[in-house]
């Protein structure tokens, strides 16, 4: 099964050049049943990325872009009143799908960004007194533009401590952009690709994770992982409960796509910047970063005993 996981991420490697580690992080995400954060400047292939995602995934896909003027109601859907059934109708947002971009969602008021709280950690979306579920499974791919840009509104630590992953692309290596400029649009090369795998075998992938095995001693080096931001000079605040539990369950994912079924604190270190650096904030910064830096996570790394 997790075959055809290495497979999505060789078709998607031929999309967005130069970047393995980064989808490689982008599939654990998924894998693991986290919804991801894509920060960084406008330009350099999220939206492509969530879109070439999506479609080797095989998995149902709307796209919504975030503006100021975005309403609640477009994205969660609205009731509209039928004359002929002298009834009001719920016609459903584009929050109704298995992987929803959410397309710079930093444009968009707080208001309409809470939209999302619900159907991100319950899978539902509760509007006019009823509850409805949401398709199975659903992701959110959010891309972000970096806070210092016009327009933008910061994401509270509430809606970040939900995405279990954040990644940033960058620029392109000289080869990778070489290869962009003499090949064919990214765009176009979208429109032929085909499933690589289904829903349901992504959802058995998911639940095949909870045989990956994890020892006492592992958990207690995440236990000490979480324990060592919340007391010390680092961090502002510490690990929530719902990070650790991420933590443990993206390493248990990329563990298996190194073919192994137990987990090694290697793996957990191999997921720890992408899952924790949004969830934190420096105790004292110097440059106006809201986030963590891989500097603090290594430092972190480092007084951590295996």
């Amino acid at each position: 099964m997790f075959s055809k996981v290495h497979k999505v991420a060789k078709q998607v490697n031929g999309i967005i050049i130069g970047k393995e580690q980064q989808i490689r992080q982008a599939l654990v995400c998924l894998l693991a049943g986290g919804h991801l954060l894509i920060e960084d400047l406008p330009g350099v292939g999220k939206t492509t990325l969530a879109h070439a995602l999506a479609i080797s995934l095989g998995l149902k896909f709307n796209r919504l872009q975030f503006t100021s003027d975005l309403l609640p109601a477009d994205v969660i859907g609205i009731s509209i009143f039928d004359r002929e059934k002298s009834q009001f109708v719920f016609h459903p947002g584009p929050v109704f799908t298995q992987v929803l971009l959410a397309d710079e969602i930093n444009r968009a008021t707080p208001k309409t960004q809470s939209s999302l709280l619900e159907a991100m950690e319950e899978r539902q979306v509760s509007t006019e007194g009823q509850t409805r579920m949401l398709p199975q499974p659903f992701f959110v791919i959010a891309t972000q533009n970096p806070a210092h840009q016009v327009g933008t509104f910061a994401l509270p630590e509430s809606q970040l401590d939900r995405f279990l992953m954040c990644l940033s692309l960058g620029y392109p290596d000289a080869a990778a952009e070489r290869a962009l400029l003499l090949g064919e649009d990214r765009r176009s090369l979208l429109a032929s690709l085909p499933a690589v795998m289904q829903a349901e075998e992504l959802m058995e992938a998911q639940q095949l994770l909870k045989q990956i095995h994890t020892s006492a001693p592992l958990i207690d080096y995440v236990q000490a992982l979480a324990h060592a931001t919340r007391q010390g000079d680092l961090f502002a605040e510490g690990m929530s409960p719902r990070a650790s539990i991420a933590l443990l369950q993206a390493a248990r994912a990329w563990a298996a796509l190194e073919g192994r079924d137990h987990v090694l604190p290697e793996d957990v270190q191999a997921v720890l910047i992408p899952v924790i650096a949004h969830r934190l904030r420096p105790l004292k910064s110097t440059t106006g970063k809201v986030s963590a830096s891989s500097e603090l996570l290594a430092q972190l790394m480092k007084r951590v005993s295996v």
